[in-house]
């Protein structure tokens, strides 16, 4: 199915998740009905709180937009089970046009699979294995079912046997040589309308004789097979067909192919596709996280193309945008910070400006183009604007963003600043949130002049939650930093009603020194230190830009 994801960044912040939803439905109304809002992070309760307000359900989680196996795989598996005969798989087979037939086990996954060239090796035997194709492992009720036969006596017909065919195509005498030749209990006697071969065959004691070409067998012959507990059935078919039908009665789990290269669902499509180019198999079946089959691949579908497109808000840079965005089309970029190292392979609409939000960007794009805008995504597109510029107080804020800001509130029957004091007292992520998940609930990634680090942001009402959990928190921005392999790790904790903020260091020494700010605590065994920034609350045009400051004074 063809799809443009509208996403924004990792750790995904209000101002992102509302303008890909507002984005996304801007995209639908003026000619791309394929767009979906989508989100690559969780949200958080200031998030959950707006979507609440105007009744918008969070976009759809898409943790990776890399192919995977499940973008190509046939959904419509034709599978039987272990039970099915070979007469039923090839039933299948001829009627689907499938060479490859998966075999299901009682727990949904997969037992192995028959091929159309396995069973070709077992009807055609080479000629050192003349013999077996005379051998059938099947019960006698499959063998009647096959071969659409009438049961005119039956005994034991329930259970697998070892069983020989003979078609009696000769004279009694020689026909009673080859009886000596086999252990009668094992033999199926095929023969047409010669009595005198029916009565001996009876009279052995034959495990069954199928009389074919759907011939009358007297009562007499039928009170002595009784007698003689031996099964008698009427194949409609011919003696040559008749015979070649019993082989196909044979249980499928027999011929099937039980070493496999089994896939999962998830696997990346790229990876898979060297797998699977250089196996011997025809097939593969996928499987699910719960180790049920629930598609097919075939080396032919490895050949589709993923009908699957980006267009990303609020960032730019592969760094921060959904794994996977690299290996997939562009199509346009909605932004309003610096621009990256991102590049495309096709020239795309990049719409970068220098506001206070996305969803200023996306808001203004709809009243520019006349295209009409439901209320809630007016609530959406204000409530994005106010989180990102602090309710017009941050020094992000422009003209552009006061002028919009005035006709969202017309258009949502919103105030802002009544919503504003709602939202930022709500869902304070330092009491909602261990520490480990509170510093990276907004973080993004940068590299400037070779180094590679986090600048992540909590914005508070007040600095009472983080002096309590202090320790806890640096402790786990240290352990961030050591483990994404960072240069430095920082976190900007801001109090929303004082416009001022902490900063958070985790970072060796020698750039800890760059920090010309007042420094209030120190913690060398952490490699962390606390800074008091007053007037700093964006981190995007006041914190990032001397952080890349503070890195070249070091240079």
């Amino acid at each position: 199915m063809s799809e443009v994801l509208v996403i924004g960044h990792r750790n995904p912040d209000t101002d992102a998740i509302c303008s890909a939803i507002g984005y996304a439905d801007f995209k639908r109304r003026t000619g791309m009905p394929e767009a979906v809002a989508a989100r690559c992070g969780d949200t958080n309760d200031r998030i959950d709180f707006v979507l609440n307000c105007f009744g918008v359900p969070a976009p759809r989680f898409v943790p990776d937009v890399s192919p995977k196996v499940r973008d190509v795989m046939a959904t419509s598996v034709y599978s039987i089970s272990p039970t099915a005969t070979a007469a039923e798989a090839m039933s299948v087979m001829e009627e689907r046009n499938i060479r490859v037939l998966p075999i299901k086990n009682d727990k949904g996954g997969c037992a192995g699979l028959v091929s159309v060239f396995k069973m070709n090796k077992f009807f055609f035997p080479v000629r050192s294995r003349l013999l077996d194709s005379r051998r059938v492992r099947a019960s006698l009720g499959n063998i009647a079912a096959t071969l659409n036969a009438r049961t005119v006596v039956g005994k034991n017909l329930e259970g697998e046997e070892d069983l020989i065919l003979m078609v009696a195509a000769m004279n009694l005498e020689s026909f009673a040589q080859r009886l000596q030749q086999y252990p009668v209990d094992q033999l199926i006697v095929i023969v047409g309308d010669r009595l005198e071969i029916q009565d001996r065959a009876i009279r052995e004691g034959v495990r069954a004789v199928i009389v074919t070409g759907d011939l009358p067998i007297s009562q007499a012959m039928e009170d002595y097979a009784r007698k003689n507990n031996v099964t008698l059935l009427i194949s409609p078919h011919d003696s040559v067909t008749s015979a070649m039908l019993c082989r196909a009665a044979i249980h499928v789990h027999h011929m099937m192919h039980d070493k496999l290269l089994l896939l999962y669902e998830d696997d990346s499509l790229e990876r898979t596709a060297k797998r699977a180019m250089s196996s011997n198999f025809l097939g593969f079946p996928v499987l699910n996280a719960q180790q049920e089959m629930v598609g097919f691949l075939s080396k032919t579908d490895l050949l589709k193309k993923v009908d699957r497109r980006l267009i990303l808000v609020d960032h730019n840079e592969l760094s921060q945008a959904v794994p996977g965005a690299d290996q997939i089309e562009i199509l346009e970029i909605i932004d309003h910070h610096r621009i990256g190292t991102l590049a495309t392979q096709q020239p795309i609409l990049f719409r970068n400006e220098p506001v206070g939000s996305t969803s200023t960007i996306v808001a203004d794009g709809y009243f520019r183009q006349g295209v009409e805008m439901p209320k809630e995504i007016a609530g959406l597109l204000l409530a994005g604007l106010v989180t990102d510029t602090l309710n017009l107080t941050s020094p992000t804020t422009t003209p552009r963003d006061r002028e919009v800001l005035i006709r969202l509130e017309e258009r949502s029957g919103v105030n802002a600043r009544q919503f504003t004091e709602k939202l930022f007292a709500t869902g304070s992520v330092l009491v909602s949130k261990p520490a480990s998940q509170a510093i990276t609930a907004d973080c993004k990634e940068y590299q400037e002049l070779g180094r590679l680090f986090s600048v992540a942001q909590i914005e508070e009402i007040g600095f009472e939650q983080f002096w309590k959990r202090k320790l806890e928190v640096l402790h786990a921005l240290g352990d961030y930093r050591t483990q994404s392999h960072y240069y430095f790790a920082s976190l900007l904790v801001t109090d929303v009603d004082l416009q001022t903020s902490l900063l958070l260091i985790a970072g060796p020494t020698e750039f800890q020194e760059q920090i010309d700010y007042d420094q209030l605590d120190m913690y060398p065994e952490l490699g962390c230190a606390i800074y008091e920034l007053p007037g700093i609350v964006s981190r995007k045009k006041q914190l990032l830009p001397y952080l890349t400051h503070c890195l070249k004074k070091m240079e």
